[in-house]
């Protein structure tokens, strides 16, 4: 669904604006374009909180749309008896758990298997339907806040975290976000879900409990891109690119992990990768990484020598963004998404790589 327009002629939905939308309790309604605007604000971090609950950034977005589309309908109805912030999150929680009704959870490879070995058949794609995506980080964060508050939010959309979310029925997942996550009250939450404070205090304690099961905290300590991790990954950019695997050798943990979304194959140890690399995955060498910033972490757009798609001939085609984690001075997971399709636009990047831009250097994401 596409995104809407803020200037002020289209609201969500494409519906005209220029009236005003009545009003209750005596107060008189903004205008619907400055409605449009006040809707619009909080389309970021609806997204994130939308995303968290879904684990998929097209789904998160679709969901905000429909929210706000709810929401300028519905305005004339609202009393003012939250703020329009709580009235947003509101709707969206209900779309959410709507969509969430009979789905089944998404996740990542190592969710659903143990770890394949080097000759093990990459096999055939699973659904879309089956894996967590990535999110760019500009679609979910805010640009502008209070830093420790922005440090924490990149940590609550780690693929990990977003993983161990899925694991909870949607409801508590909405009570672990709310609380944990955005710091709201357990009578705020109480309101929005209709409920009463002992039953979301009770749901927040078996969400912890099944979080902590899965090793991931809502409360993670933050872990900024500091200078050291950002030479780590010019390397990693350089051996990459280079396909130089002494130099990978060296920055790669012995216990890293591949992974490829839409298969559901994926490889733990560094060995097993480097072997990976130079059979089934030789066709990587010659790529270029342009750098992004995906799910807190820094990422990057992988253009493999070949055509302008996977079946064609000629430079710079598309391969896949890459999500990269970084540990004790090493890169501790490679997530490779290989939904070009998509990915790429949602992403920014255009369908060729036809070299370097401004920007376009190792660690410049994140």
């Amino acid at each position: 669904m596409k995104r809407s327009s803020t200037s002020g002629t289209t609201a969500p939905g494409g519906s005209p604006t220029g009236a005003s939308a009545g009003g209750e309790g005596g107060e008189p309604a903004a205008p619907q374009g400055e409605l449009a605007d006040r809707l619009e604000a909080h389309r970021t971090e609806l997204t994130g909180y939308c995303y968290r609950m879904l684990g998929s950034a097209f789904e998160a977005e679709d969901a905000v749309q429909e929210t706000l589309v709810r929401a300028w309908r519905g305005h004339d109805r609202f009393e003012g008896r939250s703020s329009l912030r709580s009235w947003l999150y509101r709707i969206a929680t209900n779309v959410c758990l709507d969509l969430l009704k009979g789905s089944r959870r998404r996740a990542r490879p190592m969710d659903l298997s143990s770890p394949s070995s080097v000759d093990t058949p990459i096999g055939t794609g699973l659904p879309e339907a089956t894996w967590i995506g990535p999110v760019p980080d500009e679609r979910v964060l805010a640009s502008a806040g209070d830093p420790a508050e922005t440090a924490v939010a990149r940590e609550s959309i780690r693929l990990a975290f977003i993983s161990a979310l899925q694991r909870l029925a949607p409801r508590q997942r909405a009570v672990l976000i709310l609380r944990e996550v955005l710091s709201w009250s357990a009578a705020e939450v109480a309101e929005l879900l209709g409920s009463s404070v002992a039953s979301v205090n009770s749901a927040l304690q078996r969400a912890r409990a099944t979080l902590a099961a899965t090793g991931e905290a809502a409360d993670a300590p933050p872990r900024p891109l500091d200078d050291a991790q950002q030479a780590l990954l010019a390397r990693y950019v350089d051996a990459f690119e280079r396909f130089d695997m002494d130099a990978l050798t060296a920055l790669l943990h012995e216990d890293c992990t591949l992974s490829m979304p839409p298969y559901e194959l994926w490889l733990r140890g560094r060995a097993d990768i480097l072997k990976w690399l130079l059979g089934p995955g030789r066709g990587c060498q010659g790529s270029h990484l342009v750098p992004v910033a995906a799910n807190g972490r820094p990422a990057f757009g992988q253009y493999r020598a070949g055509g302008t798609s996977r079946t064609e001939s000629g430079g710079g085609s598309p391969w896949a963004i890459q999500v990269i984690e970084t540990e004790g001075g090493h890169v501790t997971a490679l997530q490779s998404f290989l939904d070009t399709e998509r990915l790429f636009p949602l992403f920014g990047l255009p369908p060729r790589y036809d070299g370097p831009s401004t920007g376009d250097r190792p660690g410049a994401a994140g």
